[in-house]
């Protein structure tokens, strides 16, 4: 039986006396549970790779080793004790199990107030502790240490690709370098991609509809429709609540009980549009052509048009029975021919606005303001008690 003293690599002391048998993993097994360590190579006192068994003989002095170079003990000492708190002299920081070697001067001089200036200021002071190769040990993350130390040595913010800006800025606050930290804020504030406010288009907003069920609601609050071409489609109860749809070209489409409240639908043009049961509440249809609309729905179900902005809109020939435009704003609208029957017109500004040729039996005109109103070629005659104004 053979027996050989094992040190860690680098290390004349601590050694731990064992048997050889076996094969060399064996051999790495047994010093990976007597030092403590992950054994991957085995080398001789003068640096020689042992990678056979056989090669050993008794009473040999082998260095075990991790994967890192073999290190000669006899060279690989400390400094002097009178060297110890130069500021030019080297040393060695083990940071999360990656190691660093650099100068004190480097860590000191670039930001004299930071935590890694008074860690390496003065011997002693701050207490550090040092592994079994003498490296300082630091428990932070190696990737992110690298930058803020090649800041330190050169001042200039270099990050290699695939390393989260955001992490080496809470290294750098961590260890206080102040003047990094400016950097790192720009840089990231620079690097975030830039907000996409463009309007969706009609194939996106198929390929939406298509992924949709019929019985889901599809939710498009606040969404960006503007100057899309959604003509033709079924978008029956859709909330638009909020939406961008300004210039929209929205002709036959199917819009049955959707929610339009406080929807910007300025210039939009809704020609022959199915509007049964919309919710149209403080919208903003200002300008918007709405020629031969239907919102009258058989079930009984009323649109609500109440508080929105109608200012100049083209509603010829729509068939708006029991439809509620109570305090809307219609001046300068065009409405010839309309079906109002039951309609909803109390509040309502209606100045200069066109109603010739509607029928406007049994609506509720109270409050209304009918200055300049057109009331040509009434299908049934207008009484004082439908209007106070």
């Amino acid at each position: 039986m053979r027996r050989v003293t094992l040190f860690l690599n680098g290390s004349p002391k601590n050694g731990k006396v064992v048997a050889v048998y076996g094969t060399l993993s064996d051999l790495l097994s047994v010093a990976s549970n007597k030092l403590g360590i992950k054994a991957t190579s085995v080398y001789n006192g003068k640096g020689g790779l042992i990678d056979d068994i056989a090669l050993i003989r008794d009473d040999d002095v082998l260095f075990v080793c991790e994967g890192e170079p073999f290190i000669d003990p006899q060279t690989d000492s400390k400094p002097p004790e009178g060297l110890f708190g130069s500021h030019t002299d080297w040393l060695t920081l083990n940071v999360g199990g990656r190691y660093f070697t650099t100068t004190r001067s480097t860590l000191v001089n670039k930001e004299p107030d930071s935590m890694l200036a008074h860690m390496f200021k003065d011997k002693g002071v701050w207490g550090n502790k040092q592994d079994h190769r003498g490296a300082f040990l630091i428990d932070r993350s190696p990737e992110y240490f690298e930058p803020i130390l090649n800041y330190l040595r050169h001042g200039q913010l270099i990050v290699n690709d695939g390393i989260n800006l955001l992490g080496v800025l809470e290294e750098a606050r961590f260890f206080g370098i102040d003047s990094l930290i400016e950097h790192l804020e720009v840089a990231i504030k620079n690097s975030q991609p830039p907000e996409d406010h463009s309007p969706i288009s009609r194939k996106e907003f198929v390929r939406f509809l298509l992924a949709t069920p019929t019985k889901s609601e599809l939710r498009c609050q606040g969404l960006n429709f503007s100057g899309a071409d959604l003509s033709r489609l079924d978008l029956r109860y859709i909330n638009f609540k909020m939406a961008n749809l300004s210039r929209c070209n929205l002709a036959h489409a199917n819009l049955c009980c959707a929610n339009l409240e406080r929807a910007d639908l300025s210039g939009s043009v809704l020609d022959c549009a199915n509007l049964q049961g919309v919710k149209m509440l403080c919208s903003n249809a200002e300008g918007a052509s709405l020629k031969l609309c239907n919102f009258e729905d058989p079930s009984g179900l009323k649109a609500n048009l109440e508080g929105a902005n109608l200012k100049g809109v083209d509603m010829e020939g729509s068939q708006m029975t029991g439809i509620n435009l109570r305090v809307a704003t219609l001046k300068n609208a065009k409405l010839k021919n309309c079906n109002l029957r039951g309609a909803t017109l109390a509040g309502t500004d209606l100045e200069n606005c066109d109603l010739s040729g509607c029928d406007l039996q049994e609506a509720n005109l109270r409050g209304s303001n009918v200055k300049g109103a057109i009331f040509e070629e009434m299908l049934t005659p207008l009484h004082m008690s439908q209007s106070v104004r």
